[in-house]
């Protein structure tokens, strides 16, 4: 009963915050079944007690009259009430009588036992909700008198398997069908005109559907996640719509590809834009071809697509979308055309098979996760036009083994090559001024990085765990290197340290244990700490006339061997 009580409050504070909430309590009760007056000869069937106790479940088999007698007046039965079976789970069977016109919102919700009803033909609304999760419900014929499905009406109805709207409905709500998982029939009738926002998203053992030329609105991700959708056929009197190659595509003819997902899918010179979610989730999809005449892929649009193996990205795009094509698995290479300016955050995250990538001259900034957990990417070609790379941009690329860093990049996000550990050798542009945290983190491959003379910090553990390492020099450009930044560069012997530098911080070259030489040029010491360094036994060689400046300093005094030495050149 608590758990009842709960999912009750959840629902009224749903219906609070839309401005809707039912009354408290029925007017009379006659042979178990409650009543609220609607007018002065008519009735609505309602929930037993009140909404917020609910203490008395209908259950096992109701039958509602077409009407009833109650204190010498004869009411006309012509609703079933918002929420009046709402979580009755041990309702199994109902019986509707003609004189009911409409059924309320929440009507049936969650009435867990429920495996089929029939409506009659007098209804004309189906509500809201009103046989939201409905799990056992397997059938239900919907008569020629409703005109319209209320959004959320069947969702989650995961037992239902057909379903036939006939001609009289005019629009189907958002989510009406929404994860309606054993889904494998529908009938759209001739009147309907519109199909709401993920109207029949998730349902995934839908293989075909038809759509009739009626319609001219169809919403957001109406078929997202229908996995097994082969074939959408657009009637050919649709002017608003069409299909083609005889595949799950719809293409709104004035701008957007709406779905698509056959094995090869054209996207005609008519269309402008891809949509968000336009392919989302469409796995049979094996390759793409983008005209010249689209000019943005818009967000999540290709995610999931994980047969998709081949995509030709038309010379007019400039803009692809945060996460466009996202777990893309399958994915051999990408070609990035010089007319991308952007290229959103995780687009090609976890395209496991991708090999090789070239970035057009025209994009200026590769985003957060852009290429993150592309395992199998061994060549990047990058742009220069390109002047950062974003936070975790090729985190865990495992396979890449070298990466040259063009003179237009000024920033290297925070773990932008973290674990890249089958990298080899950097170069680093000289128009770089910041590397992040992280950046090269656990490159274990790596055997050297060349940092070009404009970088000013060297972010926290930016190269830690780079185990090969044997050797850096770190330009008079730098006036910082941040904690742990080389800690754990086990084979590191030598390390030249610019005359900028003022700070560095705790662990810095902290288990650089192979360290045997270091040379820096600041004429002032720069601050360090007692864990800065871990082996005070290698030589440090210090500008002419600075020894003793070393020697007083703290933590550089724990030197056993400082050598000053002339005209030092970094």
């Amino acid at each position: 009963m608590k758990r009842l009580k709960f999912h009750r409050a959840l629902v009224a504070i749903a219906m609070m915050l839309t401005g809707w909430l039912p009354s408290l309590a029925h007017h009379f009760e006659v042979d178990g079944v409650f009543y609220n007056k609607t007018s002065d000869n008519t009735v609505a069937v309602t929930y037993q007690g009140s909404f917020y106790g609910y203490s008395n479940e209908y259950s096992g088999d109701v039958v509602i009259p077409s009407s009833v007698n109650y204190n010498g007046a004869t009411y006309s039965v012509t609703s079933i009430g918002d929420c009046a079976f709402y979580y009755c789970n041990s309702l199994r069977n109902i019986q509707i009588p003609n004189s009911v016109t409409s059924i309320g919102v929440y009507a049936f919700a969650q009435c867990s036992s429920l495996t089929s009803i029939e409506i009659p033909n007098s209804v004309t609304s189906i509500g809201g909700n009103a046989f939201y999760l409905c799990r056992s419900l397997t059938s239900i014929e919907i008569p020629n008198s409703v005109t319209s499905i209320g959004n959320y009406a069947f969702n989650g109805c995961e037992s239902l398997t057909s379903i036939q709207i006939p001609n009289s409905v005019t629009s189907i709500g958002d989510e009406a069908f929404y994860n309606c998982s054993r889904l494998r029939s529908v009938v759209i009738g001739n009147s309907v005109t519109s199909i709401g926002s993920s109207a029949f998203s998730g349902c995934r053992s839908l293989t075909s559907i038809e759509i009739p030329n009626s319609v001219t609105s169809i919403g957001n991700n109406a078929f997202k996640g229908c996995s097994g959708l082969r074939s959408i056929v657009v009637d050919a009197g649709n002017t608003k719509y069409d299909s083609r190659n005889e595949c799950n595509a719809i293409i709104e003819t004035a701008s957007n590809t709406l779905i698509a997902g056959c094995k090869n899918t054209i996207i005609p010179n008519s269309v402008t834009s891809i949509g968000k979610y336009a392919f989302h989730g469409c796995s049979s999809l094996t390759s793409i071809e983008i005209p010249n005449s689209v000019t943005s892929i818009g967000n999540y649009a290709f995610e999931g697509c994980s047969s998709l193996t081949s995509v030709v990205i038309g010379n007019c795009v400039t803009s692809i979308g945060y996460a466009a094509f996202y777990n893309c698995s399958r994915l051999t290479s990408i070609e990035i055309p010089n007319s991308v300016t952007s290229i959103g955050d995780l687009a090609f995250c976890y395209c496991e098979s991708l090999t090789s990538v070239v970035i057009g001259n025209s994009v200026t900034s590769i985003g957060r996760s852009t290429f993150a957990s592309c395992s199998s990417l061994t060549s990047v070609v990058i742009g220069n036009s390109v002047t950062s790379i974003g936070d975790d941009a090729f985190f865990w690329c495992t396979s890449l083994t070298s990466i040259e860093i063009p003179n237009s990049v000024t920033s290297i996000g925070d773990e932008a090559f973290y674990c890249c550990n089958s990298l080899t050798d950097v170069v680093i542009g000289n128009s770089v001024t910041w590397i992040g945290d992280y950046a090269f983190k656990s490159c274990y491959s790596l055997t050297s990085v060349v940092i070009g003379n404009s970088v000013t910090s060297i972010g926290s553990s930016a190269f830690s765990g780079c185990s090969k390492f044997t050797s850096v020099v770190i330009p008079n450009s730098v006036t910082s290197i941040e904690d742990s930044a080389f800690s754990g560069c086990e084979s590191l012997t030598s390390v030249v340290i610019g005359n900028s530098v003022t700070w560095i911080g705790y662990d810095a070259f902290a288990r650089c244990d192979s360290l045997t030489e270091i040379k820096c040029w600041a004429t002032t010491p720069s601050t360090i700490y007692y864990n800065t360094f871990s082996n005070y036994s290698a030589d440090l060689y210090v500008p002419a006339g600075c020894k003793e400046a070393y020697e007083a300093a703290e933590y550089w005094n724990n030197f056993t061997n400082i050598i000053e030495i002339e005209e030092p050149n970094v």
